[in-house]
């Protein structure tokens, strides 16, 4: 089995991950609930991540987590604004 299949296969997974939180947010313009603390520390290590990516030229790293970094940001962005 090809490596890159299992890093695509992951990095696919853990992006759309934020897909149905985001979309409930957004629906319940709610946010209440959600650890702004965890949000906080969880992009900041995916912008790592994908500087981290950058630096190396990895391409599955540089997009996976700058999806993910996205993702995670309108999350903690509507966790503020619906808060």
């Amino acid at each position: 089995m090809n490596v890159d299949v299992i890093g695509a296969a992951a990095g696919t997974l853990s992006t759309v991950a934020f897909i149905p939180q985001a979309w409930r947010i957004w629906r319940t313009r709610s946010a209440r609930d959600l650890s702004l603390p965890m949000y906080l520390i969880f992009t900041s290590g995916v912008a790592l991540w994908f500087v981290y990516g950058l630096l190396l030229g990895a391409v599955p790293i540089i997009v996976c987590n700058g999806l993910t970094l996205v993702l995670a940001g309108t999350v903690l962005a509507m966790k503020l604004k619906f808060s």
